[in-house]
């Protein structure tokens, strides 16, 4: 079929790079593009940084028009229309002017599905007041933009990807900003032990953070609203706005007898179709195979949106001969002022849940080159397989190099590449950009170490409590962040002091960073203790002032 009438309903990511690649394998195929909105394709994973000024004009963000879209690739653009209702047998759209109230039926040879997906509104007491906002599209950026032209104090509920960026624009541009999380942790993607850093750094920025506290419902008069948490507390604010994640517009889908999954996503195979001949579904409406832990994941993301859309046009036009969509491992990283946190593949806690085998280990070490000005610690947990080594994910945060050390990582666990691997890994190295033992090797180095007994690790601070604890950093330091129960006796000297250590009893070392503590373990084990290391080190574990 060289000349298919395609008609791909919703733009955006997936949708416009599905007609984008259609158009590069056909000129005389019909492309119709249905769009409920008037913007076809704009950069949404932008919105927060216009609204907070960093991105300075509101065209920036939109990257094609109907007009651009006719010119460089001759499609039918239809804005402000609504795709009603799908007829599988007779394959056929119905269609709802937004500009006029006209209904009409267009007939396909092939339905692309790319409505997205909307942010959640829960039924709570108040939800509807004017006040209260989500962010999703251009003109929700604009009611935000023009909300908080006179609020001095903004409420975000929400405290993953989203409400994060926009709390730190927010208060870059001088609002006073409670972010409201029902988890105990911000980005609840994350395990929570890597999240403690993006705390820190939005109190130290003003943010009222408040953590493991739901919202019961809204109360508010014209000109402001209060939200009222579980706890009895009230927060008052001149704007709310809802983070607390996206629902997938499936309900077209789900009306024509397509399978919908348990979260409410159109579920696709490794071509993007679904259960119904000749109909696709891409970006944040649908699931795909999970290639980590099995099963269907959804990811709302530009970058998987894009792919699955070039994916479906390819199959579209090449059938079994195009290059099947490998699944989505959840790449992702969020700046929050000064501190950049991410993952890629599977967290613990999705490991735990699925209750798929794992080992995990966590390391610190410099962005570049300790000696070179300007470095900062990259704290780095990886987890990998039991069985055969494979990585099954990793995490990062950190002030500078948080980016790269993620993207190196999900190239090797794409590539199925083993926690040996990760030791003799070759990255870029001058004192300016990187380490001679890069903190990606010194987590090979760990993950190897448990693997042949030379480590003995211990995941958290709080699994030591009771036992014997031997700090063995410097006395200055230990002042200034001190482990409660812990003996100081400082690395040079253990060799001088092994008798004040207790042969009869397991003995667990911790440092600042981790890697002392791993030398002043192997020293106790060469000398007959039951030595243990705590991973990551005082500095990323301990308890620390608000």
């Amino acid at each position: 079929m060289n000349s298919p009438h395609i008609v791909i309903i919703g733009g955006v990511a997936g949708g416009a790079s599905a007609a984008a690649r259609a158009r590069r394998h056909s000129e005389s195929a019909r492309i119709t593009l249905i769009e409920r909105g008037p913007d076809v394709s704009f950069a949404n994973c932008g919105l927060p940084y216009h609204i907070g000024g960093e991105i300075a004009e509101r065209s920036e963000l939109a990257l094609q028009t109907p007009e651009s879209l006719r010119t460089l690739l001759n499609l039918e653009v239809l804005t402000l229309t609504e795709a009603t209702s799908i007829d599988p047998v007779q394959r056929a759209v119905t269609l709802h002017s937004l500009r006029d109230g006209t209904e009409s039926v267009m007939a396909y040879d092939k339905l692309i599905l790319s409505p997205g997906a909307s942010p959640v509104r829960p039924p709570l007491a108040g939800i509807g007041h004017e006040k209260i906002l989500t962010l999703r599209n251009l003109q929700d950026m604009d009611r935000i933009i023009a909300a908080a032209a006179s609020a001095s104090r903004v409420t975000i509920v929400g405290a993953g990807f989203i409400g994060l960026e926009m709390a730190e624009q927010l208060i870059e541009i001088g609002k006073e900003v409670s972010l409201i999380e029902l988890q105990g942790q911000v980005l609840p993607q994350l395990d929570p032990e890597m999240t403690r850093p993006l705390e820190r750094e939005l109190r130290a920025r003003g943010v009222d953070l408040i953590l493991g506290d739901g919202i019961e419902g809204f109360r508010g008069d014209e000109t402001a609203v209060t939200a009222r948490l579980t706890s009895g507390r009230e927060v008052p604010a001149d704007l709310v706005i809802l983070a607390i994640g996206v629902r997938p517009d499936s309900q077209l889908a789900r009306a024509a007898g397509l399978a919908i999954g348990p979260r409410g996503h159109i579920t696709v195979d490794s071509y993007q179709r679904t259960n119904v001949g000749d109909i696709y579904a891409v970006g944040d409406v649908c699931e795909s195979p999970d290639p980590l832990v099995g099963g269907h994941t959804a990811i709302p993301l530009g970058g998987p949106a894009n792919r699955q859309g070039r994916t479906a046009a390819d199959h579209i036009f090449w059938g079994e001969k195009a290059q099947p969509y490998p699944g989505s491992i959840g790449t992702a990283i969020v700046r929050v002022f000064e501190v950049a946190a991410g993952l890629t593949g599977a967290s613990e806690k999705r490991l735990a849940a699925t209750e798929t085998p794992y080992e995990t280990v966590t390391v610190n070490g410099p962005s570049h080159a300790s000696y070179f000005p300007g470095a900062e610690t990259i704290t780095l947990k990886i987890l990998w397989s039991p069985d055969d080594g494979c990585l099954l994910g990793a995490e990062a945060v950190g002030v500078d190099g948080v980016d790269k050390r993620l993207d190196v990582l999900a190239t090797a666990i794409r590539g199925r590449m083993t926690i040996d691997d990760l030791v003799h890994l070759e990255l870029a190295y001058a004192p300016p950009f990187g380490s001679a033992k890069d903190v990606i090797n010194v987590a090979g180095f760990a993950a190897t170490n448990m693997r042949n007994g030379l480590l003995i690790p211990v995941q958290a601070l709080e699994d030591a409590e009771g036992e014997q604890i031997v700090d063995v950093r410097p006395p200055a330091v230990v002042e200034k962040l001190p482990v409660p129960g812990a003996t100081n006796i400082p690395l040079p000297t253990l060799r001088d002091r092994l008798a004040e250590v207790d042969q009869s009893r397991p003995v667990f070392t911790v440092c600042q960073m981790g890697k002392t503590s791993y030398f002043a373990a192997r020293i106790l084990a060469n000398h007959g203790y039951d030595a243990r290391s705590i991973l990551g080190g005082a500095w990323h574990q301990a308890p620390r002032p608000e």
